[in-house]
């Protein structure tokens, strides 16, 4: 077989085969096929799409292109995933929440993508954790805590790894196909028993349409469910920055406190719960949502899940006193300050793509694979949907390294947030559950 010509079937709308996705997934694995040949054939999914055959074979061939972990624990292996949005730092308390109720989550993450942070960046801001241990610790680090958050190791869906780099600055992120045999590769390699998925739609996710997030939901629940991997969906909203932080350290720092029981945004417990409450259910940890619902607020406010975050930071080489002292090992910015809006009012809406992109310009987020991150750039403070702006009340505080960066971040929040004099309807951030 030859790359191009998969590359050119694909370009002319033809349906590619097992045996064909194999040989190609196989070459950029062993690095046979170069990463320009990588890109194209990415473009031409992107344009041409994927049927749901293809789908699969894709997922289980970037799957079996390494490790695949076989866990002998005495409780169900869970994990969540999310489909990227501003703000999003949900999978930092899940985690040590799940653990605390019974679950093992081995949860592999990515770095940013596009305009979205990634879960792996936000770890890299703590001195000293180790985001791409050896299969021995994140196995050690799993079985004696409960959970550990990772990026990819060198045999863990190593197909992804590339074509997940390359996607993120070649204009292929937003395709389904793409996004669903990324997500499902390195979850399928996990070796897990229960997935939930964290759908986001609105102007700050991968889709912004409803009815393309229900798309994405039921092609992940489909695939993951014909592996053996029981899965379910929720689509959340994401027409607004997800709690008060978007960047790295301000989401670390936010996330901390989140289970410490402090400064508790309303919409990001929500929908943090329910992902909890749906995976426990599913798990048999618990017989019905009420009940699981009562177990993870039982583990909030008794301290466990914040003590198992702490082992986990230890276990993987951070500091052991993190969670006591996390704005004294967090990295800080040269200017915090306050943006305020040109009228007082309500916020009614907000570019939250946009807002994601100007975290890039804060140089806290990538333009190319190999870019070196500044972790202590971002917004904190950020307002919400529905709440009163005025001379008091910032709209965000900007964490920039030089007065041009702050300049240029506060225009960027000052275009993308409109203000009303009338408060405008709050909405559940919910919208529904697929199986």
């Amino acid at each position: 077989m030859l790359p191009q010509e998969i590359i050119r079937k694909k370009r002319d709308h033809q349906n590619l085969t097992t045996e064909e996705i194999s040989f190609f997934i196989n070459g950029i694995t062993s690095g046979e096929i170069a990463d320009c040949q990588t890109a194209a054939l990415t473009m031409a999914i992107f344009l041409n799409g994927f049927s749901k055959e293809e789908t699969a074979a894709l997922t289980l061939n970037m799957r079996d292109s390494g490790d695949v972990l076989n866990w002998q624990l005495n409780g169900p292996i869970v994990d969540k995933h999310s489909s990227g949005g501003v703000g999003d730092k949900i999978s930092l308390m899940l985690a040590p929440m799940i653990a605390a109720c019974g679950g093992y989550v081995p949860m592999i993450s990515g770095r940013g993508l596009g305009h979205t942070g990634g879960t792996l960046d936000k770890f890299d801001s703590i001195p000293g954790y180790k985001t791409v241990p050896d299969n021995e610790l994140f196995k050690k680090t799993v079985q004696e805590v409960g959970c550990a958050i990772i990026g990819q190791t060198g045999n863990l869906a190593p197909a992804d790894k590339k074509i997940y780099a390359i996607r993120d600055v070649c204009g292929t992120v937003e395709s389904i196909p793409l996004i669903t045999a990324s997500i499902l590769s390195k979850k399928l390699a996990a070796g897990l028993d229960y997935l939930v998925m964290d759908l986001k739609c609105g102007n700050g996710a991968f889709m912004p349409s409803l009815e393309d997030g229900r798309k994405l939901a039921r092609s992940i629940v489909e695939v993951a469910n014909h592996a053996g991997t029981k899965t379910t969906a929720l689509l959340t909203d994401m027409n607004q920055v997800l709690g008060h932080s978007a960047g790295n350290a301000v989401e670390m720092a936010e996330a901390v406190e989140y289970l410490q029981g402090k400064n508790t945004d309303p919409r990001l417990h929500r929908i943090t719960i329910e992902l909890c409450a749906e995976l426990l259910t599913n798990a048999n940890l618990s017989s019905n949502l009420p009940e699981a619902r009562s177990k993870l607020e039982k583990a909030l406010s008794s301290g466990k899940a914040l003590e198992i975050f702490a082992r986990m930071v230890k276990a993987l080489g951070g500091p052991a006193d993190f969670v006591e002292k996390y704005n004294d090992y967090l990295p800080k910015a040269a200017i915090i300050r306050p943006v305020f809006a040109d009228r007082k009012g309500y916020v009614a809406e907000m570019n939250t793509r946009q807002i994601g992109l100007s975290i890039i310009s804060l140089k806290g987020g990538r333009s190319h694979p190999e870019q070196k991150l500044d972790y202590a750039t971002g917004f904190s403070h950020f307002c919400q949907i529905g709440e009163y702006i005025d001379s008091q009340k910032p709209l965000a505080f900007i964490h920039a390294q030089t007065e041009e960066q702050f300049t240029q971040a506060r225009t960027e929040l000052l275009k993308n947030i409109k203000i009303t004099e009338t408060a405008p309807q709050i909405t559940d951030p919910i919208i529904e559950k697929i199986s």
